[in-house]
């Protein structure tokens, strides 16, 4: 994609979106983050709803670890992989305490050390929690990157890196919260709703959908 085709497309979902966000319900960094963590593999109205009676009894790394494990299984058991979320949420809390005060650090390394965080995660809460202009590579970016030809990839890490290169300073923050919102409600896996989409004539996809 040409590089004024890349401005106007982040233009025109500006336009459409001028504060974009995420749709995890938080409060903190910390609540953040183990919303985060709930996500992998689950959907943001589902760990929304665990959160909800999660967070008003617990949420602190102290406050959750008082809960123990089984304690913390009775509010995310709807959540899928909760057994293993939890596990690595606990742990998370430990180091918290044990290393940072009980505070979410706000070094990619230092994130990427705790259990159940990985380099997604990390650029989820660098972003929203903290304002970096980190670009984290969910499926439906993957998908909206390489369908429209704004930064193809075969992998989430070249899409990202491309992404990086692509996206104009401007927008870079905001980014990633576009373009997922945009993979979820427009640009969908099975069926893209292409003539609803306000980029369709930048984009480089072949199969547009007409109805």
């Amino acid at each position: 994609m040409k590089r004024e085709h890349v401005a106007e497309l982040f233009r025109r979902l500006r336009e459409l979106n001028p504060k974009p966000t995420t749709e995890l319900e938080y409060a903190t960094p910390f609540e953040l983050l183990v919303a985060v963590i709930l996500s992998a593999q689950a959907t943001d109205v589902g760990v929304n709803k665990a959160t909800r009676k999660l967070f008003p009894v617990a949420n602190t790394p102290r406050q959750i670890l008082a809960l123990g494990e089984d304690g913390l299984k009775r509010y995310i058991s709807t959540i899928g992989l909760f057994n293993g979320k939890a596990k690595n949420i606990l742990e998370t809390c430990r180091l918290l305490i044990e290393r940072h005060g009980g505070e979410v650090p706000r070094e990619r390394a230092a994130l990427e050390a705790l259990p159940g965080v990985g380099r997604k995660t990390a650029n989820v809460v660098l972003n929203t929690a903290f304002g970096e202009p980190t670009i984290a590579v969910d499926t439906h970016i993957f998908r909206v990157a390489n369908r429209t030809g704004l930064a193809p990839g075969k992998t989430v890490r070249a899409v990202e890196e491309k992404l990086l290169k692509v996206v104009p300073a401007e927008f870079r923050r905001d980014a990633h919260h576009w373009l997922i919102l945009h993979g979820r409600y427009v640009c969908k896996a099975r069926k893209p709703d292409c003539p609803r989409c306000a980029i369709r004539d930048l984009c480089a996809y072949k199969a547009k959908t007409r109805e």
